[in-house]
């Protein structure tokens, strides 16, 4: 019986242990070899005030001189700070990185945000504003703007409306026309799936644009490598259990980053980004522009990307694709991006 209650005990103490680690919320700072915080660095979690609403970001950096890159996450609502522990972007190599949470997401979620506030104007007001506390506070004239998926189409509208504040525009799978590209995505679903009478038949049950196909979308995309990355073949793996193991995040933030996923989806529903065309919105840009494509990205199609760089008016552009990447060529090949953002510093 003593000899249980050890055991017992024992098992216990490793779980109080694990739960300690992942849920202590606190942020990893970087490190020397003594384990001393590196001189200069930054590793931190805060929030700010921003056109009325406690908005949270984390800012990481080896040191903080560098210049500064904003980081526009998708979604719409779901923050992607999480993704950079099991699939590392060295960006912090090159800058100081603001991981931001939009409104109504993750660290920005709260229950009292009016949906009515949710709207696209609102969200690049935002983030002009977040430039503009930036600019301030890291004493920069000029930032870096990075934007990925629906925050791309925020991003680039922000860059459209205040250029003078940014060095450089980079799209991360820049989403052009919404409704074209989920036409495009389930069209290939159908091939790649032929093959599959079970997965073919749901999807021919479940057309686009119908809330049935909207319950399987995210599943079929990814085990056909067309998801997040091209090797994440599971939503509940690769996303879910990465979040639920962030050492960094308290278990309320992990929490609030399911809740603001499902608010920001429910309150955009019926924003007009679903249908609109940026080849109609956006039509030249008053500073240099990146466009970063993976080859097997379905989610936001790659092929409408290219096109409308070749018809954007910009007074410098390159578009780069990726041929190992899906959704996310940053975190997919890490080493290739960094090269790449290397020769945009010099």
């Amino acid at each position: 019986m003593l000899l249980f209650f050890v055991c017992l005990l024992g098992l216990l103490s490793i779980v109080t242990t694990l739960l300690m680690v992942l849920f202590s919320g606190k942020m990893i700072p970087y490190a020397t070899a003594s384990s001393e915080v590196w001189p200069g660095s930054l590793s931190e979690k805060s929030w700010v005030p921003i056109n009325g609403v406690e908005m949270g970001m984390i800012i990481k950096t080896r040191d903080q001189t560098r210049p500064v890159l904003l980081f526009i996450h998708g979604g719409p609502g779901l923050p992607e700070y999480w993704l950079n522990a099991s699939h590392p972007s060295p960006l912090d190599e090159l800058f100081t990185v603001v991981w931001w949470d939009q409104r109504g997401a993750g660290l920005s979620y709260h229950p009292n945000i009016a949906p009515t506030t949710m709207t696209t104007e609102q969200l690049v007001a935002d983030t002009i504003s977040v430039t503009q506390y930036l600019r301030q506070r890291f004493r920069q004239d000029k930032i870096y703007l990075m934007a990925h998926a629906f925050g791309s189409y925020l991003g680039i509208q922000a860059a459209a409306r205040a250029p003078e504040l940014y060095h450089a525009y980079i799209g991360v799978a820049q989403s052009v026309n919404l409704a074209l590209s989920e036409e495009l995505a389930y069209q290939f679903m159908l091939n790649y799936y032929a093959e599959d009478p079970k997965n073919r038949a749901q999807l021919e049950k479940a057309p686009y644009g119908t809330a049935a196909y909207e319950r399987i979308r995210d599943r079929m995309m990814h085990e056909a490598g067309i998801g997040t990355t091209h090797t994440m073949y599971s939503v509940f793996t690769g996303i879910f259990l990465a979040v639920i193991k962030h050492r960094e995040y308290l278990f309320k933030e992990k929490l609030d980053l399911w809740r603001g996923k499902a608010f920001s989806k429910n309150a955009l529903l019926n924003e007009e980004f679903r249908q609109a065309n940026l080849s109609d919105l956006i039509t030249r840009l008053e500073l240099p522009v990146i466009f970063f494509s993976g080859a097997y990205d379905y989610t936001v199609n790659f092929h409408l990307a290219e096109l409308y760089l070749e018809e954007l008016e910009a007074p410098e552009k390159h578009f780069y694709l990726f041929e190992d990447s899906a959704h996310s060529p940053i975190f997919e090949e890490p080493e290739a991006v960094i090269r790449i953002l290397k020769n945009l510093l010099h």
